[in-house]
């Protein structure tokens, strides 16, 4: 009975885990494709990365059902239970993450002027930047590797002196060309989307640590 217990649990963890890499490979999908679409003017494919946000939303619920049924039925210790209340944990900042794509896929059609509009080039690379935060996460939480989850804590201040950057960047361009103020300040919000992406990768990284190691990075909120 202990051993089919334990073949059940890890079962379950199992499971558990392969619906956070799901979530979170369709959220890196949709960061790459709001950014693609960006650049491109694509208003469709911006409409399919928002239709599809509904899916990491459903998959989030499926991960709730299931910690909170495995807390209940398993009554998971130690180490067992850091893993669980990880997953629960991370499971909603991924949801989160997929939110800020939907939110950059939805600026896509009040941008104008795009062709002619400079400050538009300077934020693929800010996204990138991102998105590799993102996928460096997500490699660290199914291989449990805490260094890694170190290291995309540090990468972190890059995508914040980006943003820095192209805040400044921006709003000179503003100034200097008026009429492109309601586009600029759609740029604005991209931007700010893409380093809130950044922000939210550093807290799975953070969680990935605890449920790692026991204890959260130094200078972690916790």
């Amino acid at each position: 009975m202990a051993e089919h217990t334990v073949k059940a649990f890890d079962a379950d963890i199992t499971r558990l885990r392969g619906l956070i890499a799901e979530m979170g490979g369709l959220s890196e999908v949709a960061i790459q494709e709001a950014l693609d679409a960006l650049v491109r003017g694509d208003e469709d494919l911006a409409d399919r990365i928002i239709s599809r946000d509904k899916k990491i939303d459903e998959l989030e619920m499926e991960v709730d059902k299931l910690a909170v049924r495995i807390i209940a039925l398993r009554a998971p210790m130690a180490d067992d239970l850091r893993e669980v209340i990880a997953a629960l944990k991370i499971a909603g900042v991924v949801e989160r993450i997929g939110d800020y794509a939907k939110n950059i896929a939805r600026r896509i059609g009040k941008i104008e002027g795009r062709s002619h509009f400079e400050p538009l080039t300077l934020l693929p690379a800010m996204g990138e930047l991102a998105s590799e935060m993102v996928h460096d996460v997500l490699t660290a939480y199914a291989a449990r590797d805490p260094q890694l989850a170190l290291e995309v804590i540090a990468a972190d201040a890059k995508v914040d002196a980006f943003y820095n950057s192209i805040f400044r960047n921006v709003v000179s361009y503003m100034v200097e060309n008026p009429a492109t103020i309601s586009s600029a300040a759609q740029l604005l919000f991209v931007a700010r989307n893409i380093e809130r992406i950044g922000d939210h990768a550093t807290n799975v990284a953070e969680m990935v640590h605890f449920a790692a190691t026991g204890d959260y990075p130094p200078d972690a909120d916790g």
